[in-house]
């Protein structure tokens, strides 16, 4: 069988070819000698991988998994003693004015009417239990609940909850949304209308699913129509958008295996789709980019293969492993909801680098010069150009006509890198008023039914949907002195001000947990909630049932959640933060042998980080963008974005510092003064880099037009940092550093006897050539 010639490393000045021996040029060599297998391979187990995970499921966080510290206790000790935490729903009956009493409006014969309607219609879908009504219902057996009367006198609500667990509750609600639509089109005179916990679970899975098709529909041609404009072909441009959407099938598939060990989400699946499709895409183009810039310096396609394999194939290597390893920081967590992430995202950005190492340059094998078919016009092929033209187009030359406005920066880059640090220093300083809740109901639009609903029955029974459940524990919750301690909780925090009826009370079977749901004041994640939160569990619990011995009391509920995952978060935070830094500086001194330029590019990350908080802050805690982006502020930002934010740009930004900071030392080692080898280098590496920043800002910004408020978050985040990063950074700020590290950044190479520089081979994961035909540093 004929094979064909091995992927190879060229060293600098010498035409002598030796074999490369990195991870990324052995699977090239692999791939090239079994074509068929590898491009056949790939896509059979795309599709094999997709089958068995959707044979096998995946499987999804529950509620009980969300619980972290005092909020998780309370929920296992609920857990423990039978209780199933169902699904509860409400009905809002509404009339447009209202009665002189609760006597009066309850006297209404239409209003009455609607209560009994609606009791009667839930209650035969056979779905619902423990209804409860301010009114006597003989086929519900239950007695009126004067509690289920608004204090304006205009409102009452019928309650109940959905049989079995909460949650698969979603599952079983739409039979009862439809009992309760017919109710209100039998009542035209009043307001008839559902809100819970499990129609608002239903209304947030449809949310989303519109998002995913809106996503695609967006992200995909939008991504494609700038890689036609990258490289000037439909073949070349289709390539990185096949390969990154088979990843991210292949991906889904693996994480319904990985979710045995780390259940996920739907937050888990928008960030896959997100860094997935991000990645995909830039790995391929830098691997594709470097491939068609050697054949147009006039190398053949072997060639042209073997150092786009050597170079690119090694910084994405280097790249996919940096942010997985990243990823894997948010374990350091222990939050259930980051674990899902973490490790769906690792498994995207793994098999996006193994596509890309493998299927990416098998094809290219197989295709050659034919990437460049369906030209668009106007475009020629890169084999069209003759050397000398490839060269002049990377010419890295430093005269006056090559200065540019860069060149005149860098002829001060003390000032330079003041002012430019000085104003992304001031674009941060709003990050220190940030402030993180859990997203509840008000991450979906205020457009939905569902939201208005919610807001409306809010206003007429304040805390009703942001109720915090106390969870009593001793020996006998029903002797004389704990149930007079439950009956002062309940007086004490109705006292407060801050926590109303009505407030309900359960009793397990075995008569030693009593659970105590009390409305309180607020959302549920703002701050009047957690001022609230706080006088339960700091003054009203100790003063009463905390004070029995032998009792405790633990509480749990949304608001508690919030607090407590907060609370864990922030105190997990500095460890992520420490092993992103330190695997960064690591990373950074492996590939440049450089402290103070892994140091630089390390503070340089954090800086472009805390700009995006900066930004995140004044666009989603006030109201000024909030037409512009189509949501309403919520006053917070999502509490899992900050700490996702910071994971992800540290990895992504490896791209950037690894072909940059490459391009730097190379021209640097070609015996080129500092500031020259910085404009050189930020030259020739700023097509590639600047294609892959428009790819990832075009994919990022998709997501700040979906519905929900936090993906609006994490796609501005992303795409700020990332265009920041690429831009300002890359372009003005680093140079300047750099040139201000000046020759402490890297010693030069050795000197021969006859006083020519001769650079030492790279061993940068994207090492440029520097040809003696052409005397050139060659760019991307």
């Amino acid at each position: 069988m004929r094979t064909r010639p091995p992927i190879t490393s060229t060293s600098h000045h010498s035409t002598r070819s030796t074999p490369a021996t990195h991870l990324a040029a052995r699977a090239a060599r692999w791939s090239v000698r079994h074509r068929r297998l590898a491009i056949g391979g790939w896509f059979l187990g795309v599709v094999l991988l997709t089958v068995l995970g959707s044979l096998v499921g995946t499987h999804t966080l529950t509620d009980s998994d969300y619980g972290v510290g005092e909020d998780a206790r309370a929920r296992r000790t609920l857990a423990d003693h039978g209780f199933t935490t169902p699904a509860s729903e409400n009905v809002l009956i509404q009339r447009p004015d209202a009665a002189s009493s609760p006597q009066t409006l309850l006297a209404d014969q239409q209003l009455r009417g609607a209560i009994g309607d609606v009791a009667e219609r839930v209650l035969a879908t056979g779905a619902v239990t423990n209804l409860r009504a301010p009114v006597t219902l003989p086929q519900a057996d239950t007695e009126a609940d004067l509690g289920l009367v608004s204090p304006d006198r205009r409102s009452v609500l019928v309650t109940f909850e959905i049989l079995a667990d909460a949650d698969t509750a979603t599952d079983r609600i739409e039979p009862v949304l439809a009992a309760v639509d017919a109710a209100a089109r039998e009542h035209p005179g009043l307001r008839v209308e559902e809100v819970g916990e499990a129609s608002a679970e239903k209304a947030l899975g449809d949310t989303v699913g519109k998002d995913f098709k809106r996503a695609e529909l967006l992200a995909i041609p939008l991504t494609l129509g700038i890689l036609l404009a990258v490289f000037g072909a439909v073949v070349a441009a289709l390539i990185p958008v096949v390969l990154a959407l088979t990843a991210f099938a292949a991906a889904l598939g693996v994480v319904a295996f990985s979710s045995r060990l780390l259940p996920t989400d739907e937050t888990a699946t928008s960030v896959m789709l997100l860094i997935g499709l991000a990645v995909g895409v830039d790995y391929a183009l830098f691997y594709i980019r470097r491939e068609r810039a050697e054949r147009a310096a006039g190398h053949s396609p072997r060639q042209a293969l073997e150092i786009a394999a050597d170079t690119s194939g090694h910084a994405v290597l280097v790249s996919g492993l940096t942010v997985a390893v990243s990823m894997a920081g948010l374990l350091i967590t222990g939050l259930d909801v980051f674990s899902g992430v973490a490790g769906g995202t690792v498994i995207v950005v793994l098999i996006a680098v193994l596509g890309s190492l493998t299927v990416l340059p098998a094809v290219l094998s197989w295709l050659g010069d034919r990437v460049e078919l369906l030209r668009l016009p106007g475009r020629r092929r890169v084999t069209d150009r003759t050397p000398a033209h490839s060269a002049a187009n990377n010419n890295t030359g430093t005269g006056p006509a090559r200065l540019g406005i860069m060149g005149r920066l860098l002829r001060h880059p003390g000032p330079v890198a003041v002012v430019t640090g000085g104003l992304l220093v001031l674009l941060a300083l709003p990050a220190f008023g940030l402030r993180t809740s859990e997203p509840g109901i008000d991450d979906l639009p205020d457009d939905l039914p569902i939201i208005q609903s919610y807001d409306r029955v809010e206003a007429a029974f304040p805390g009703e949907q942001s109720a915090a459940v106390v969870v009593v524990s001793a020996d006998d919750v029903r002797s004389a002195e704990v149930a007079a301690a439950i009956t002062g909780l309940r007086r004490e925090a109705v006292a407060t001000g801050v926590m109303y009826e009505p407030i309900t009370t359960e009793i397990s079977g075995d008569g030693r947990v009593a659970k105590i749901a009390i409305p309180i004041a607020g959302s549920g994640t703002d701050d009047v909630s957690q001022r609230a939160l706080a006088r339960l569990r700091d003054t009203v619990i100790p003063a009463t049932v905390g004070a029995v011995h032998g009792t405790s009391a633990d509480v749990t509920g949304r608001t508690a959640g919030s607090v407590d995952f907060n609370r864990q978060l922030n105190g997990r935070t500095p460890l992520v933060i420490g092993f992103v830094l330190v695997l960064a500086f690591l990373l950074l001194l492996a590939a440049f042998r450089s402290a103070l330029v892994a140091a630089a590019a390390v503070a340089l990350n954090l800086l472009s980080v805390a700009s995006a908080y900066g930004l995140l802050v004044v666009v989603f805690q006030h109201h000024w963008a909030d037409d512009l982006l189509g949501y309403t502020s919520t006053g917070t930002i999502t509490n899992w974005l900050p700490l996702m934010l910071f994971v992800i740009l540290f990895g992504l930004s490896m791209d950037y510092q690894v072909f940059v900071l490459s391009r730097v030392r190379e021209a640097y080692s070609a015996g080129l003064p500092m500031r020259e080898a910085v404009l050189a280098g930020v030259r020739s590496s700023a097509g590639v880099v600047t294609s892959a920043a428009v790819i990832m800002v075009a994919v990022f910004s998709v997501f700040a037009t979906l519905s929900q408020v936090s993906m609006k978050q994490l796609g501005v985040g992303l795409g700020a940092a990332i265009l920041l990063d690429a831009t300002v950074i890359r372009v003005i700020l680093m140079p300047a550093v750099l040139t201000l590290i000046g020759e402490r950044a890297w010693r030069r190479p050795a000197v021969t006897a006859a006083g020519v520089s001769v650079p030492r081979p790279s061993t940068s994961p994207d090492a440029t050539l520097v040809s003696p035909a052409r005397g050139a540093v060659t760019g991307e």
